[in-house]
């Protein structure tokens, strides 16, 4: 009576498909509940006590349901979706009761790879990073389409500032037909609401960067401006998951894929696995980039260059990224400010390369 069990919950945005299976692999329960955290907790009822292991796979109800039943003291573990995907591709048919039983099984047999569920804050921020990234790119998409329509009837924008693009748009709009006016007026309408909206969440950022010691720690170093400290912090959310800061890097996506037998002697030339977290991996890249243009030298600069010497500059950024990711996580860790001294050695190759760039 008192046996672990193990349980599988497949979450969709309206039902969660739950199944419970003893030690030997037996289905002893199956229903469906509202995907709700309370009516999960309703219907385990009577296996709360006894569950040794409850699967839920990564991903937005997902994350949610699992933080609210970890919150009361269940043994949720959020599986990584790739893994849970291949695992259950060999199931004939795929339904949510199957995924269910699936998920059941791999808690039981241990076949899983976790995910690290992030804090309420730093989710926030996270959705905070988002939405501010989305409105961003939205207003890009904007301006090129305006761009476009007037190009059409050879009304050229030219190369202006963010904040004077209306009332250049308006000042080619003068004298048009009321309809085409119309049209465009539309659209530097809509325009204008998205850059309120995108400032009003970048000034949220500043905000918060500005509140966290540990972002603060963070903009000291050359390149990290407070977007990327934000988003390294977010992603990382608890630096001491990590063992060794070296391998933050790998966490982004910043070290080359696992080559095969036949590519181990060259392992310099396999590409980077631009896996997990993207946007920590591309702001890292930004940050790097920044570092590597700037005019203020420092030895991991340095170092940069001499990469990008010998391969390219596309190459130093990404080895730099990577750099910068163990940087930032272990002056989390330590408490510690960044030291444009320390790092790499600065050889007289490498002095005559800054000196060449700053006299360019």
């Amino acid at each position: 009576m008192n046996s672990p069990v193990y349980i599988g919950l497949d979450a969709s945005l309206d039902e969660t498909s739950i199944c419970v299976v003893d030690h030997d692999g037996k289905i002893v329960f199956e229903t469906k509940a509202e995907s709700h955290p309370e009516a999960l907790h309703c219907a385990l009822k009577g296996y709360v006590e006894r569950a040794q292991r409850i699967g839920i796979e990564a991903s937005s109800i997902g994350v949610w349901l699992a933080r609210e039943l970890l919150f009361r003291k269940l043994p949720v573990i959020v599986v990584e979706a790739r893994h849970m995907r291949t695992s259950l591709s060999a199931m004939r048919n795929k339904t949510d009761k199957n995924d269910a039983r699936g998920i059941a099984q791999m808690m039981r047999m241990g076949w899983f790879r976790a995910v690290h569920v992030k804090g309420v804050e730093n989710q926030r921020f996270r959705t905070m990073l988002a939405n501010r990234k989305l409105l961003k790119r939205k207003l890009v998409d904007l301006e090129n389409h305006i761009r476009g329509s007037l190009r059409v009837h050879g009304l050229k924008v030219g190369a202006i500032g963010r904040h004077e693009f209306e009332a250049r748009g308006r000042e080619l709009l003068d004298g048009a037909d009321f309809a085409f006016e119309g049209m465009i007026d539309s659209l530097l309408a809509v325009r204008s609401a998205v850059i309120e909206g995108y400032e009003r969440l970048h000034t949220m950022l500043l905000k918060a960067v500005a509140a966290d010691p540990v972002c603060r720690r963070f903009i000291t170093v050359r390149g990290v401006g407070p977007v990327a400290a934000l988003t390294f912090k977010v992603a990382i959310d608890d630096p001491h998951r990590f063992t060794r800061s070296r391998n933050v890097g790998a966490h982004f996506g910043l070290t080359p894929r696992t080559p095969s037998d036949r590519q181990l002697d060259r392992l310099h030339w396999a590409r980077i696995a631009k896996q997990g977290d993207m946007t920590a991996h591309e702001s890292l890249c930004e940050a790097a980039a920044m570092l590597l243009r700037s005019r203020r030298g420092s030895t991991l600069k340095a170092w940069g260059l001499k990469i990008a010497k010998k391969r390219s500059m596309l190459c130093a950024i990404t080895a730099v990224a990577r750099k910068l990711a163990a940087i930032l996580h272990r002056m989390w860790l330590d408490g510690s400010v960044f030291d444009p001294g320390a790092g790499a050695v600065v050889t007289p190759a490498m002095r005559a390369t800054l000196k060449a760039l700053r006299t360019a």
